[in-house]
């Protein structure tokens, strides 16, 4: 299937497809010892509390033109937050003015969207004793209908300090035209990066593992500089040895490695 930017799908009733967009960002930082491995994981809780991650996710509904029903949102002890948005492609003007609002309570607010979703997780941890500290964001955007998680994708990348990204979409399901015959996509892609500008291809090292019959499509990216002081929490890298550079280094590139492969290595 080939449309022009111009053309559109005649469709029998509603669009039953179900677009998903995974996105999981990783941030690695080397901390010498327990009190700076303390600090990073504040920093990050800080940095990534769930108000913030619900700004975030709020900008992404605006993006992809949804409207929010509902929205929850949890900080856990000791560390890691989730937000969860409930969104549905227009307005739904039968809800109650209710479903609306944030729940009651201190600690939690819970939103609902109609047919979609959008959710995010944070993952701080970190080496019991390698030095390595690592912070992973889980962001799922779940559609149906006309809406498209990929336009929010360049900004997603942009919202999180990103060392690696693990990127997947599929689209499920069918719907069918006005003739009857089944839809099973109803746009062209042949692989994410098609939605990842020009200027962030050119600082990642990517791979693509795509299932074009399956409308499955995986991308991985890994940053190609590296800069030691990126990745040192609290000091810089002129207070170190050369040994301690070339070891430490060494501890980072290969913890990048092994999430950007997804194996361990010796």
């Amino acid at each position: 299937m080939s449309l022009t930017p111009n053309e559109r799908i005649k469709l029998h009733g509603f669009n039953n497809l179900t677009k998903t967009l995974s996105f999981n960002m990783y941030d690695i930082c080397y901390t010498r010892t327990k009190e700076e491995r303390e600090a990073y994981i504040n920093y990050i809780d800080e940095q990534y509390n769930a108000e913030r991650l619900t700004n975030i996710l709020t900008n992404v509904s605006d993006m992809i033109e949804a409207n929010i029903l509902n929205i929850a949102k949890q900080d856990y002890e000791p560390q890691g937050a989730s937000v969860t948005i409930l969104v549905s492609e227009g307005p739904v003007d039968e809800s109650p003015l209710e479903s609306f609002k944030q729940s009651p309570g201190p600690d939690a607010v819970v939103g609902h969207l109609d047919k979609s979703h959008i959710t995010v997780h944070t993952y701080p941890e970190y080496h019991p004793d390698e030095g390595i500290s690592t912070f992973r964001a889980d962001i799922d955007i779940s559609t149906c209908g006309e809406i498209s998680p990929l336009k929010a994708l360049n900004y997603l990348i942009h919202s999180f300090e990103t060392d690696v990204m693990v990127i997947d979409y599929r689209v499920r399901g069918f719907t069918r035209d006005v003739e009857g015959h089944k839809l099973f996509i109803d746009h062209d892609i042949n692989s994410i990066q098609n939605y990842i500008p020009e200027s962030v291809q050119d600082v990642f090292q990517m791979i693509d593992v795509n299932v074009y019959q399956e409308n499955i499509f995986h991308t991985k990216c890994k940053l190609k500089k590296f800069d030691l002081n990126n990745y040192l929490f609290g000091y810089k890298e002129d207070t170190l040895s050369e040994e301690e550079k070339i070891e430490i280094t060494k501890k980072l590139k290969k913890e990048m490695d092994e999430i950007f492969y997804a194996k361990n290595m010796a």
